[in-house]
């Protein structure tokens, strides 16, 4: 684009989101200074011994420790915490991984919808639309308890018969030793302080003026500060390909916005659902998710935000409603296919390299109903609490 002048460098630079870029680069470091001291491998073996050994009270609560995860963190780094330490786990009790595996895809992208920072589609909404951490768990945090509790039910009722382990592994389980899995007590207790304080700063940032960038930023210097890792060292985790994938997605898209691209879409669209508030929201959260499926998540929102910018400039509408359709329905509809979310690819590699393939079939049958159900679970909560 910059080579066809259809945009000049210093105009492709402003339509750069650094407040999503600088959100992702400072999260990336706390995690890669955290993971070092061992504690999301003690959490993970004291859920396994806390459940007694039995593989379906296993499966629960890494679902669990994986929702919560998604949504403090980022649902890509959650899983390759996680997804490791499972494998481990299953290993020793002698049972396939598999649906603890797909388990998790479903529950890092259910639990990563409930936050800003949770799944990168809402950092980039949360950008655009001026939403705040808090404004993400007060309308969002209801309806992904819910989903995620009917979909843990689901699941449970498929694999209940299948999952079972002899009475020998489970004590094998109970005999691991979760102190051992902490490498660096004094670095895991200022991690977390910063985590801590980090995420503080994100539920109070609109209140002490703040962009949640700079609380990122910030809290990542203090804890290299403080942990007197090597900078240099760090900086080499710091998923860089993900950081420039981002940026030239909001040149090309702040393209497309400036050749009226979007304008046409967003009057096709109204012209649609004739501007009615109820059949626009629904009409985007089913949309959002069936392509979200089958097309990775960021590029679609990234292609939503100015196409919504744009209904709400047209159309004289409150768009703020939509945003919440867009986010439910781009981040929950990852779980619709192998390829529908990045954490997605990276469990299925993880899986793959260990003996164990996850095919786009058999993902297909457990997780397009599963996105499916959630879809229409939100799509009720949207209508009853949003739309009316």
């Amino acid at each position: 684009m910059l080579i066809l002048k259809l945009i000049t460098q210093p105009k492709a630079f402003l339509k750069i989101d650094f407040n999503t870029i600088g959100l992702l680069i400072g999260m990336m470091i706390i995690v890669s200074i955290t993971k070092r001291t061992g504690i999301f491998e003690y959490i993970a073996i004291k859920a396994s011994k806390f459940s007694k050994g039995n593989p379906i009270k296993i499966l629960i609560m890494f679902c669990l420790i994986t929702a919560i995860l998604s949504g403090l963190l980022d649902n890509v780094t959650t899983v390759l915490l996680i997804v490791p330490v499972t494998l481990v786990v299953t290993k020793t009790l002698k049972i396939d991984p598999v649906p603890f595996l797909m388990c998790e895809i479903f529950s890092s992208n259910i639990g990563g919808t409930a936050t800003l920072i949770g799944d990168p589609p809402n950092l980039m909404i949360g950008s655009a639309a001026n939403l705040s951490f808090l404004d993400f768990v007060k309308n969002l945090g209801p309806i992904i308890i819910i989903i995620f509790i009917c979909i843990i039910f689901f699941v449970k009722s498929i694999y209940i018969k299948s999952i079972d382990c002899s009475e020998e592994a489970k004590k094998e389980i109970m005999s691991l030793d979760e102190k051992k899995a902490i490498k660096d007590i004094p670095l895991m207790k200022k991690s977390l302080i910063v985590l801590f304080l980090t995420l503080v700063g994100f539920l109070i940032h609109d209140f002490i003026g703040f962009e949640s960038a700079t609380i990122a930023i910030v809290g990542s210097a203090l804890l290299m500060g403080i942990s007197k890792v090597d900078p240099e060292e760090i900086l080499q985790e710091v998923e860089w390909g993900t950081i420039f994938f981002f940026i030239g997605l909001f040149i090309m898209t702040g393209v497309l916005e400036d050749v009226g691209l979007m304008n046409i879409l967003a009057e096709t669209a109204l012209s649609f659902t004739k501007g009615h508030l109820v059949l626009t929201g629904i009409f985007i959260v089913w949309i959002s998710a069936l392509a979200s499926a089958f097309i990775d998540n960021i590029p679609f929102v990234a292609t939503m935000i100015p196409l919504i910018k744009a209904m709400g400039t047209i159309g004289h509408m409150n768009v703020t409603p939509l945003w919440w359709c867009l986010s439910l329905g781009a981040c929950l509809g990852g779980n619709g296919t192998i390829i529908g979310a990045s954490a997605n690819l990276v469990v299925i590699g993880i899986a793959e390299k260990s003996g164990y393939k996850i095919s786009f079939k058999k993902y297909f049958k457990l997780g397009f109903p599963v996105m499916i159900l959630s879809i229409i679970l939100a799509s009720i909560y949207l209508y009853i609490f949003f739309l009316r």
